[in-house]
């Protein structure tokens, strides 16, 4: 985890056009510094596909209208984890939050961007699939090709939801007899 978390802290930094960054020197140094906050977060992610899996095999085990009835719910909430993978690392790196509430707002930031999340899936997806069809390809495109689509996805959620609280700002203001120009 603290590796995956100082990979997506580069790529962070490379598309806010930081270019310039130390590589090797960034990755230890975060690596250092997020090594048990991240590790908590792996811990939580670990556990609960573990749960799923074992809710999945259970279901497995049900016949007839009750496997129905409880697989429904089992794919809502796989779909659900996995949209919160998709964008864990990219909330991860850009805030500062406790670590559930990492989860919930990457959960929600997934589900309120269904559209980018489907095209972010489909883009990594490709990739993944490139990659194990064409094993040559996994020295060029591998963890970085992947991070930096889950990373440009996120940071264009971030920049539409701040674009989003800078044109309610005014009207939160002017409601509240409050003014921005002091």
């Amino acid at each position: 985890m603290p590796a995956t978390v100082s990979l997506f802290t580069i790529v962070r930094k490379w598309q806010m056009k930081q270019t310039e960054v130390p590589v090797w020197d960034t990755f230890l140094s975060i690596y250092k510094k997020e090594f048990t906050k991240s590790n908590l977060l792996g811990f939580i992610l670990v556990i609960c596909a573990g749960f799923i899996l074992l809710d999945l095999h259970f279901v497995n085990g049900l016949e007839g209208v009750l496997q129905l009835l409880f697989f429904v719910p089992m794919l809502i909430i796989s779909a659900l984890y996995f949209i919160t993978l998709m964008y864990i690392f990219p909330v991860y790196v850009h805030f500062d939050l406790t670590v559930t509430e990492y989860i919930k707002n990457s959960c929600l930031l997934g589900i309120l961007n269904l559209h980018l999340t489907l095209i972010i899936a489909a883009s990594a997806g490709s990739i993944i699939f490139l990659l194990l069809y064409s094993p040559a390809f996994i020295p060029f495109f591998s963890a970085v090709s992947i991070t930096w689509i889950l990373m440009y996805g996120g940071m264009y959620s971030f920049r539409k939801i701040e674009a989003r609280q800078k044109r309610q700002q005014p009207e939160q203001f002017s409601h509240s007899g409050l003014s921005r120009h002091i």
